[in-house]
């Protein structure tokens, strides 16, 4: 396998915070269709400063382009959505995210279409997508359409788009992107492209389609799986998997987003939240925070029509401050993260496992930290010397104070600790 491209590199300091803009705005599901009068997309600059209190570097964008309903029916890449606002609209939001610093990644679904989508002869494949009558698949065979795809990529990143997720990349066949996405890169080359892929072979994809990134749905899985069930084998088993993909790619990381249910939601046991940030900020990858988790919003995805709308919805006005302690855990994890960029390819090592405790080091070069997970009932006591490692300093726990030096490492019941060798 050839060593794939590893993206801008910007990217190994960024932390995107995930908004899917037609519901955070109202706009889907609404009984009355916003129009572009309403300007409703600045309503997301409102939440700016909002991303950079909590140490995110980037906004990842939902949807924003012309459909008829949930974003993922496009009608025209090249207009904004009338529910959103207009193009007026999103130049404000990309010069108001440039001026604090924030990158803008945009939701590109280039697989398929809506049904009022103006296709020229011979750019659909005459199948619809999953099933959905409403979702009509692109003929990527058609050079037509890779050069459309590769116009809509060009002029939004001209208009100031920092990146794509390509929404079901997996559904495309990675020849098409292996065509469009080096002609994106020559016009741009500072941009990310992030695949939405779900199974498989998420490195072999990524090597053939010449994306920067996958997103690492095994990871998501694994986490809260693992947490629920009692079984950190399986995180491990998985980590290790996510250790070979860092060979030659960052995985785009999660614990959340608009697809899913959220992990307040997900997690039997609210404890475990912290746990799962941990993780998600303590391995490497490029993370990602769904907007409304590091507020501890709940949220059941249902397997229906109208299924996505409670992990979907409006958004008030921001907080002016909290001191609830899940916003306090997302900015110090995060902030922690932002403090040591070296996690962004870190690997991991188990030096203590079983069930429901889990000891491991994340490492990349000379830099390293030690995390110790506690899900069981019982405190957990290790030494530090018999998992082969030296005096460590506390970082970070669910009870202890920092900076303490300790050779011994105690967790409570549901508890957890982030060290730094010393």
């Amino acid at each position: 396998m050839t060593t794939a491209v590893t993206g801008p590199g910007w990217i190994e300091h960024a932390i995107w915070w995930q908004v899917y803009p037609l519901g955070f705005v109202g706009a889907f599901p609404a009984e009355d269709r916003p129009g572009p009068g309403e300007h409703r997309l600045r309503r997301l600059v409102d939440w700016f400063d909002h991303a950079i209190a909590l140490g995110a570097s980037g906004v990842s964008l939902g949807p924003v382009f012309a459909s008829r309903t949930h974003g993922y029916d496009t009608t025209d890449h090249y207009r904004i959505d009338s529910r959103l606002g207009d193009d007026d609209d999103f130049d404000y939001l990309i010069t108001e995210a440039h001026r604090r610093g924030l990158r803008v990644l945009l939701d590109g679904v280039f697989n398929h279409v809506g049904t009022e989508f103006p296709a020229r002869e011979g750019w659909l494949s005459g199948g619809t997508f999953e099933g959905h009558a409403e979702l009509l698949a692109f003929n990527h065979g058609n050079p037509e359409v890779a050069d459309y795809v590769v116009d809509v990529l060009t002029h939004w990143l001209d208009r100031g788009a920092d990146g794509w997720r390509l929404d079901a990349a997996y559904a495309v066949p990675p020849y098409f992107w292996a065509n469009v996405l080096p002609r994106a890169r020559d016009r741009h080359p500072d941009a990310w492209f992030v695949g939405e892929l779900i199974h498989g072979d998420y490195a072999a994809v990524v090597d053939a389609a010449r994306l920067d990134s996958a997103t690492q749905y095994e990871l998501w899985k694994a986490i809260w799986s693992s947490l629920n069930d009692g079984n950190f084998y399986e995180l491990d088993w998985t980590l290790q998997r996510h250790n070979e993909f860092l060979e030659t790619f960052v995985p785009m990381t999660f614990i959340g987003n608009h697809d899913v249910t959220r992990i307040a939601s997900q997690l039997q046991q609210p404890d475990h939240v912290a746990h799962a940030l941990v993780v998600l900020l303590t391995v490497g990858g490029v993370p990602s925070i769904y907007a409304g988790d590091e507020l501890g919003y709940r949220g059941l995805k249902e397997e229906r029509y109208g299924g996505d709308d409670a992990v979907r919805p409006e958004f008030a006005s921001p907080p002016t401050q909290s001191d609830d302690p899940i916003w306090a855990l997302h900015q110090y994890l995060v902030g922690l993260r932002r403090r040591h960029p070296w996690l962004h390819r870190a690997s991991t090592k188990a030096l203590q496992l079983d069930n429901r405790h889990y000891v491991y080091q994340t490492r990349h070069g000379d830099e390293a930290l030690l995390v110790a997970l506690n899900i069981s009932d019982e405190p957990l006591q290790v030494s530090l010397r018999d998992l082969g490692a030296s005096p460590a300093r506390l970082v970070a726990g669910s009870t202890a104070p920092p900076e303490e030096v300790v050779d011994t490492v105690a967790v409570e019941p549901h508890g957890w600790r982030i060290l730094r060798p010393s």
